[in-house]
């Protein structure tokens, strides 16, 4: 590792290699750095998973696993260190108490791990620093998983405004966003969606797609 990004590259096991070789692959067509792309850094402020667990997980080294309320403690920690006001100041627990609905001392024993979250306060706190709803409780890699899949759209868009450029130019003919999407795979999502184990999985790809098409329509708008 240098500097915050892997050299050469990532090695990811499991689920997480996919997203990670398609991740790659769009950077590598797009003539994108690796390093940009696979910043741990960058990736543990967008996963809320530790930089240093975020490099053993691309690298397929074992990272071990925090319980619950570890997690939770990890990443609020994370939040509040990275998330913050425009005067560049942190949130302060009064602040999170009423942006959350909670009390102060609420707010408190659940920094302090004086107190359990429930869903209501993960979803609570979330919604008040803007992160995604899982940001505070999902396991570590579908955690790491969930931002590349992030960045993959954001690769894809990038690609396929260079694709449109290209037909504007005098390309080959047919909608630029559809063969990229098709040569991508992305046709067969639904098929392979339907082989995944659980409906979390599922939501995954669901989220993922929700995003590509948000961000079509506003590009296209």
């Amino acid at each position: 590792m240098t500097d915050g990004f892997l050299v050469p590259g990532p090695a990811a096991t499991g689920p997480l290699a996919a997203v990670v070789a398609r991740v790659a692959e769009l950077a590598e067509k797009l003539g994108t750095s690796q390093a940009d792309v696979f910043d741990v850094h960058r990736l543990s402020e967008a996963s809320g998973v530790p930089a240093d667990v975020v490099g053993a997980l691309l690298e397929g080294r074992p990272a071990g696993e925090p319980d619950l309320q570890a997690r939770f403690l990890q990443r609020f920690s994370l939040l509040r260190s990275t998330r913050r006001k425009p005067n560049g100041r942190p949130h302060t627990q009064q602040e999170i108490a009423d942006g959350a609905g909670m009390s102060r001392q609420q707010a408190g024993a659940l920094i302090n791990g004086d107190r359990r979250p429930t869903m209501e306060h993960c979803d609570a706190i979330q919604r008040f620093f803007g992160v995604h709803a899982g940001f505070l409780t999902a396991d570590d890699a579908d955690a790491l998983g969930g931002a590349l899949l992030r960045t993959e759209q954001e690769l894809l868009q990038q690609l396929a405004g260079r694709e449109r450029e290209g037909a504007l130019a005098g390309a080959p003919g047919g909608d630029a966003l559809e063969r990229l999407l098709q040569d991508h795979g992305v046709r067969g999502i639904a098929w392979r969606a339907a082989q995944l184990p659980t409906d979390k999985h599922r939501d995954k790809v669901t989220e993922w797609l929700d995003m590509l098409l948000e961000s079509v329509k506003r590009s296209e708008s």
